[in-house]
């Protein structure tokens, strides 16, 4: 029997115990001698995608509280999404307070040293992406200590299908998972599928996750690392 996430955190509750974890072993060089341990569960039901992060941290900050604000400088984890061949891609990133940040881009190509083509996600996606998070909204001064929290979504495909039209078929999907936190005291850049250079926004160095026969299998390269069984 199966069980829909019911977005409570439980890493080994009904929904998730049969699921295999992905773990995020790249970390870029740049990143400081603090490389917490992250872990992804991710499974999808005819609705849409589900996901949870468990993270091992030990410095721990968090004080963007707005959709579309800089999550990315907080504690956070994030999952890219490229759905669509030869279409654009979604980055979700989620600090540990639950703020979102989320965007269509269709050219990566930095001007500036911003994304050159780019779309943000509506308000209203912040009301259909659903989260829990396991650690409060703000947390400043940062905390310093062995501290283990949790990070679980839900993303309708619907929200994705106002960009990319309708996803009728799950198959061809590529994407790579995060964890990072550029303003913490110990910044760090983490990854699933290997990075050329430390830039998140890499579609060359997205990962293959197929979507076959009722489970999600997930690819790097030509090499099966991961098996995760649909909802």
């Amino acid at each position: 029997m199966r069980y829909e996430p019911e977005l409570t955190g439980s890493w080994n509750g009904p929904a998730w115990k049969h699921i295999n974890p992905v773990h995020l072993s790249h970390c870029r060089p740049e990143s400081s001698d603090h490389r917490p341990a992250t872990c992804c569960k991710l499974q999808y039901s005819s609705r849409g995608l589900y996901g949870i992060f468990k993270v091992q941290d030990n410095y721990i900050r968090c004080v963007h509280e707005t959709f579309q604000s800089d999550v990315y400088k907080d504690s956070c984890v994030e999952i890219f999404l490229q759905p669509k061949s030869g279409a654009g891609y979604f980055n979700f990133e989620f600090n540990c307070g639950g703020s979102l940040l989320a965007t269509y881009i269709t050219d990566p190509t930095r001007v500036d040293g911003k994304i050159k083509y780019s779309h943000q996600l509506a308000p209203d996606a912040d009301q259909k992406i659903l989260r829990f998070h396991s650690l409060p909204a703000f947390i400043e001064p940062e905390h310093e200590g062995p501290k283990t929290w949790y990070l679980e979504f839900f993303i309708p495909f619907s929200v994705m299908e106002e960009h990319v039209g309708e996803l009728d078929t799950l198959v061809n999907w590529k994407g790579n998972i995060y964890k990072c936190g550029d303003e913490t005291s110990h910044p760090h850049w983490i990854s699933w599928s290997v990075l050329d250079e430390l830039n998140f926004h890499a579609p060359e160095n997205f990962g293959d996750l197929i979507f076959d026969h009722g489970e999600v299998k997930q690819y790097h390269g030509v090499h099966l690392e991961n098996a995760i069984a649909s909802g």
